[in-house]
């Protein structure tokens, strides 16, 4: 009996609840790290070390198990599709960072599971109940009061974290279809970081590495605790699905919040004014009822569907 077997309930959720936070935690560094790699570094260079860490180090955890099946896939195009979403989530992030503090575009960011629930009732005809729909009205409300688009003032930049919520939405929808097509996660972690590094091999010779990658060297170890810290968080929340189901999880994922603001002060003095804590308030408490409200349904629904009496 392998050792996860062994475990009783509780020990599985207190494995996934550690897990979660490490992730969160990571995730946040990450987006810390990458505010201040944004300030001196091209964007190519900060993606393409990244994604060349990831790639490298999903190789050497999965290869001695898997040799070439860690690349045997049966829905290439849906593996490429998912590495593109990833690479266009790294560079709005990138940019986004330029022009928002840590903890507000870590909370913008975290719409995605409203996004998710929108999308799913209007583009695929999901059954979405009125409190749900006041959910995802929350978040977009406290997306507004972070963003604050407001007249010829507006600065546009701030729609990055937006176009970075799109993306998010889409890698998102693409890992949970090719999940249930049985792909195997490490042959999904590889070819998202494969096209990741290959996307920005492309670019970085017409970019360059920057003069300020010559002149301070310390901002190679900057570069590499960017994909330490990417590869890590990916293979904590990996974990955590492997011990708890995603609706259990999901409302601990609004921790990275926290994280992030915390970075945001330590690193560089961010203080979010009260707009901002209101607009990110606004956020957590859509995506963390959301959540609860969807997981709720689904139980009715099921308890339902199990109380019917049999036709046969």
């Amino acid at each position: 009996m392998s050792e996860d077997h062994a475990l009783t309930p509780r020990q599985h959720w207190h494995r996934a609840l550690g897990a979660v936070i490490l992730a969160t935690a990571s995730f946040a560094t990450l987006d810390s790290l990458t505010k201040l790699a944004s300030a001196t570094l091209p964007l190519a260079l900060v993606i393409w070390t990244r994604y060349l860490v990831m790639t490298g180090a999903t190789g050497l955890t999965q290869w001695p198990q898997r040799g070439r099946g860690l690349w045997a896939t049966h829905h290439l195009g849906l593996q490429l599709a998912r590495g593109a979403c990833l690479v266009a989530c790294s560079a709005f992030g990138f940019l986004a960072l330029q022009h928002m503090s840590v903890g507000e575009f870590t909370a913008v960011v975290m719409l995605t599971p409203l996004v998710i629930t929108a999308a799913a009732a209007l583009q695929l005809g999901e059954q979405v109940s009125v409190l749900r729909w006041g959910c995802v009205a929350a978040g977009f409300g406290g997306a507004l009061l972070v963003i604050r688009p407001t007249g010829d003032d507006v600065n546009w930049a701030l729609l990055y974290p937006l176009g970075l919520v799109a993306a998010n939405a889409a890698y998102q929808v693409l890992t949970s279809r090719l999940a249930r097509l049985g792909e195997n996660a490490g042959t999904m972690q590889f070819f998202t970081g494969a096209v990741g590094l290959g996307a920005a091999s492309v670019v970085l010779p017409f970019t360059g590495l920057g003069p300020a990658i010559g002149q301070q060297p310390w901002l190679w170890g900057l570069l590499a605790a960017l994909g330490f810290m990417g590869w890590v968080g990916h293979r904590f929340l990996t974990v955590a699905y492997l011990h708890a189901p995603a609706s259990r999880l999901t409302p601990y994922l609004y921790l990275q919040i926290g994280f992030g603001m915390l970075g945001g002060w330590w690193l560089f003095g961010q203080v979010p004014d009260a707009l901002s804590v209101l607009g990110v308030a606004l956020i957590a408490l859509g995506g963390v009822a959301g959540t609860w409200l969807a997981a709720r349904e689904q139980a009715a629904a099921l308890a339902a569907l199990q109380a019917e009496p049999s036709r046969f």
